[in-house]
């Protein structure tokens, strides 16, 4: 007895409408990246309306990483199969996409080889994972990185065996501030000098909030001198346009010492100085008011 499924699976033209209308994108490659057979899904994904405008524009073409494109032919020329590989692609319009690719080795009766893939477009999922990663990273009130950033920045420049220095910053009186003025204007307060923090360093010069109002500048591959440098600007800075007095302390990396032993000694060194020039500066006048 004939079995149904198996003659309509049998049925090429049964499969050729199934192609057409599939929603994931579908092709057929050359050894060479050239784009002999495309069904609709693909030719969307590309942004072109016919299989000829892509008659110029093969898969060699598209891949932006050519590296990882070789791995994965090796891949499936090796085991004659993959699945789910994540590309990243360029379409003729220069529109970016990331996909995952399932791909077959097919050698036909003369010998030729032929491969066949599909493709499903993750570009929007990707982005997703993107702002929920940064937001993972970043303190929801201020903007600046947060305490797991620091410790995988640290991890990172303790692996790279490389120099670092730190300048932990905090604002002053803030917990009295806090309690005259309700915590709202308390927010505000740690959002102006978080913008003012990071005003004042460059891109790749992160501002951290560890705590309620400490926040930390991480100097990766810093020496002590370039260090001190930065902190006496910020210094120098501040006293014409911080939003409210604070007090800083600096440190660079002494040895073999961690991230973390390198931040205590700036917090050392933060009260200490905190203490000296209050006293030798202001005596036993108070603060200034903040606003």
């Amino acid at each position: 007895m004939t079995d149904p499924l198996r003659s309509h699976l049998d049925d090429p033209e049964l499969l050729r409408r199934a192609v057409a209308l599939l929603r994931v994108a579908v092709y057929v490659a050359s050894p060479r990246g050239d784009i002999l057979d495309a069904n609709p899904a693909f030719l969307r994904l590309l942004g072109v309306r016919r299989l000829d405008d892509l008659c110029t524009y093969g898969v060699h073409e598209m891949i932006v990483d050519p590296e990882v494109f070789h791995a994965e032919r090796e891949a499936v020329d090796r085991d004659g199969a993959v699945s789910n590989w994540e590309l990243h692609l360029v379409r003729p319009d220069g529109g970016l996409l990331t996909v995952l690719e399932s791909c077959h080795r097919l050698v036909g009766a003369d010998g030729e080889v032929r491969y066949l893939g599909t493709m499903v477009d993750i570009t929007a999922r990707k982005a997703q994972e993107e702002l929920l990663r940064a937001d993972s990273l970043r303190d929801p009130l201020t903007g600046c990185f947060n305490r797991r950033h620091l410790a995988a920045l640290g991890e990172a420049c303790e692996a790279a065996e490389t120099t670092w220095g730190c300048i932990y910053v905090d604002v002053d009186r803030f917990k009295q501030y806090n309690e005259r003025h309700g915590h709202q204007m308390g927010d505000n307060v740690l959002i102006r000098m978080s913008r003012f923090l990071m005003r004042q360093v460059r891109a790749e010069e992160p501002v951290f909030r560890v705590g309620g109002d400490e926040f930390i500048v991480l100097l990766r591959g810093a020496t002590r001198e370039q260090t001190e440098r930065v902190a006496m600007r910020l210094r120098d800075v501040a006293l014409r346009t911080a939003p409210v007095p604070f007090s800083l302390g600096w440190a660079a990396r002494e040895g073999a010492e961690t991230v973390a032993q390198t931040i205590n000694r700036a917090d050392r060194q933060l009260l200490a100085v905190k203490v000296e020039s209050r006293g030798a500066e202001r005596g036993s006048a108070s603060l200034p008011e903040m606003p």
